[in-house]
């Protein structure tokens, strides 16, 4: 015969509490997980610069998106890569709380993207010409800042894509508006706080890529003129071949030049200059492929900072101890 059990209320309490201790348990678990990047650590995403010859070796994929970032409309309609659609990169940035050339928010940045046939999981290759280069390595930064994991430059710009007897066009790419959700990855940049937090920190080293004379204060330029001190003043085109300033110089002559500096990968790098665009490109650099593990822009920079009475102002050259 079966024995019917005793419902027992005194139990039942017991097992609800524990079932709602493991719910309790598994929210402060999972809840934490919710706010990291979805497309996961930074050591996914890959910057490269890459040769004239890969855009042929490439032009199959139907997942590479091309950007043309050049500012003026007509050198795209007078010739451009074939597939490639023409953002200027000055379309990414504009007014912030009566600061200028601040990037857009995500959801202006995402349409941005969207607009220019640029998905989640697209490859991106990026360029401009000349000493725009700057632009390129921006909106390259941009992609990454935004969860896109496979992003390039191309090495030369146009001038160079064009000098290796590249295929070029004047027809416009015909595709589809694609839908780009940013990924917000925090992890690439520093805020002001963290930046008022970090300035004279043991291990901490600020690079400022802007000419010597705004670095040393010389120009009458801003609020206040001059640089957060103890910056290493590192001008971007040192970076650059002097005749085509969107081709890199080889990796071990910038290996030579962050050494005279005495920047080394141990360094946590904050990479600060006028509005946020220069330090694009020793950010790409040094980070994507050079490797140093930890490298980060404060995109407020000068802009933002020479406004700032209560912080500290260093003028004349830079003090390397």
């Amino acid at each position: 015969m079966m024995k019917t059990r005793k419902f027992s209320w005194a139990k039942f309490k017991k097992h609800k509490l524990f079932a709602l201790g493991l719910a309790i348990c598994a929210c402060l678990l999972i809840i934490p997980m919710l706010h990291l990047p979805a497309w996961g650590t930074t050591s996914k995403t890959k910057i490269q610069f890459v040769s004239p010859n890969w855009v042929a070796e490439n032009a199959k994929d139907q997942n590479l998106r091309i950007l043309d970032v050049r500012n003026l409309p007509l050198d795209y309609i007078d010739g451009h890569l074939p597939g490639a659609v023409n953002i200027a990169d000055i379309a990414f940035r504009g007014p912030r709380e009566g600061l200028p050339v601040q990037y857009w928010d995500n959801q202006k940045l995402g349409q941005i993207f969207a607009n220019s046939g640029v998905a989640n999981n697209s490859r991106v290759l990026v360029y401009s010409d000349g000493r725009d280069v700057l632009g390129a390595t921006m909106v390259a930064y941009l992609l990454e800042r935004s969860g896109v994991q496979d992003i390039a430059v191309l090495d030369g710009g146009y001038k160079g894509y064009e000098g290796a007897s590249q295929t070029v066009t004047k027809e416009f790419p015909k595709y589809k508006i694609s839908r780009f959700t940013v990924r917000d990855n925090p992890t690439v940049r520093v805020s002001l706080s963290e930046v008022r937090k970090l300035i004279g920190q043991k291990g901490v080293t600020f690079i400022d890529p802007r000419p010597a004379d705004l670095f040393q204060g010389k120009e009458n330029l801003w609020v206040r003129n001059g640089h957060i001190p103890g910056a290493r003043n590192i001008p971007w085109p040192t970076f650059t071949d002097a005749q085509n300033p969107h081709k890199l110089k080889s990796l071990d002559d910038i290996k030579k030049i962050l050494a005279d500096k005495k920047i080394t990968p141990a360094d946590d790098i904050i990479v600060s200059c006028s509005t946020g665009r220069e330090a694009t490109l020793q950010y790409v650099v040094l980070k994507h492929l050079l490797g140093y593990p930890k490298v980060r822009i404060y995109e407020g920079a000068w802009t933002e900072y020479s406004t700032q009475l209560d912080l500290p102002v260093a003028t004349g050259p830079e003090k390397v101890s």
